[in-house]
């Protein structure tokens, strides 16, 4: 199925549902920004973006139910470099347009939908199909197309299975696309744990760099604890069956194998209002083998604290220290919450270009931290109010 006719395919099986006895939502989120940094020339960004949003559940019978969520993004931007001559531009596209036939316990959603796990909360391996950014007070993310499938037994394990069909573009921490008309699939199994729950995930896809086509699979694991301060890891190998296309022929070898690996704890102090803080490792490279020793790579830190002023008003941090590069990225938050409003002032001050750990320096910026953003690239700040109706 090409990936145009899935949005048609959708609405026509919505239509012909009895919408009469489903329960419908109408949503809507009108947010607007203001950003400036320490670009040359001095560049102000004003930004407006719209997501309305349907949401419907249909009940079934004997447990049964069909629900789904369809929303769009409407977003334009006005950029003035020099504070001279501002030019627009704007785009509309689906945000999110899935349907889902769930149980309690078995549930099948297809369409363009957002698919993340894991235990990590800042640096994430296993962030494979989204780019949530911690930094982000909206957690805004593309989706993917595709059908998930997700069991779950008694006693809390659950099997997900998944495939996904015409997203070409590199998502998460990927750096080459996925190969034209070819699906990709995957799966994963998490079970409890004493004290918490651990999994296992898989997946696969065949990708295309300057060399051609060639195979890549990924395998991980993590875990995560409660045990009076909350632990987690989350480990994960990319393997590519042909080196070549990552685009760098000489040391096409050496890149064989991406592996990365998160470590974090966290905890509430009783301090005041509460002081929640969260500190996360974070290790990754390339290597010809999953032992050898790597030849590219990132060593970063995270600390994150968070404080609530009150019941309305909240203020955060998040640190990032680059070990190798000898790098810091700063980031603070102030974030005051109303009844259908959230107004945000942010400040950053970071390097231009973001550290690459799944290769070489000129890998591209941006592939070290989550989701990196040009808007947080050198020292500047943002300014956003959001109103949801």
């Amino acid at each position: 199925m090409r990936r145009p006719l899935l949005p048609a395919l959708l609405l026509a099986a919505v239509l012909r549902l009895p919408l009469a006895a489903a329960a419908i939502d109408l949503r809507s989120q009108l947010s607007a920004w203001f950003s400036l940094n320490d670009a040359k020339p001095s560049t102000p960004r004003l930004g407006l973006r719209w997501q309305p949003s349907l949401s419907l559940a249909l009940p079934l019978g004997d447990g049964w139910k069909l629900d789904g969520e369809f929303s769009a993004a409407a977003e334009a931007e006005i950029v003035a470099p020099g504070w001279d001559v501002p030019a627009a531009d704007g785009a509309i596209d689906p945000y999110r347009l899935w349907l889902r036939l769930s149980s309690p316990r078995f549930e099948a959603r297809l369409g363009l939908q957002q698919i993340n796990f894991g235990s990590a909360t800042v640096f994430r391996p296993l962030m494979w199909f989204d780019r949530v950014d911690a930094r982000d007070p909206l957690k805004l993310t593309s989706g993917v197309y595709g059908l998930l499938l997700r069991y779950t037994a008694r006693g809390d394990s659950s099997l997900w299975l998944w495939g996904l069909y015409g997203n070409v573009e590199p998502k998460g921490w990927e750096t080459l696309a996925t190969a034209a008309r070819t699906p990709e699939f995957g799966g994963r199994l998490q079970v409890p744990v004493p004290s918490g729950e651990a999994a296992a995930t898989v997946h696969f896809r065949r990708v295309t760099g300057p060399a051609g086509e060639t195979g890549e699979s990924r395998f991980a694991l993590d875990g995560k604890w409660d045990v009076g301060v909350g632990l987690w890891f989350e480990g994960a190998f990319t393997r590519l069956a042909d080196p070549s296309p990552a685009g760098v022929p000489a040391a096409g070898a050496a890149l064989r194998w991406q592996r990365s690996l998160a470590l974090g704890v966290d905890y509430t102090f009783g301090l005041g209002n509460g002081l929640y803080v969260l500190a996360e490792q974070f290790l990754a490279d390339s290597a010809p083998s999953p032992a050898a020793r790597g030849r590219y790579g990132a060593t970063l830190t995270a600390l994150l604290l968070r404080y609530p002023l009150g019941l309305l008003d909240t203020l955060s941090t998040i640190v990032y220290l680059d070990w190798r590069a000898r790098r810091i990225y700063a980031f603070a938050a102030w974030q005051r919450t109303l009844d259908r409003w959230q107004f945000h002032a942010m400040a950053f001050a970071n390097p231009r270009r973001a550290a690459a750990p799944g290769g070489p320096p000129a890998a591209g910026a941006g592939a070290g931290l989550p989701a990196a953003s040009s808007i947080l690239a050198g020292w500047g700040f943002q300014v956003m109010a959001v109103w949801s109706i």
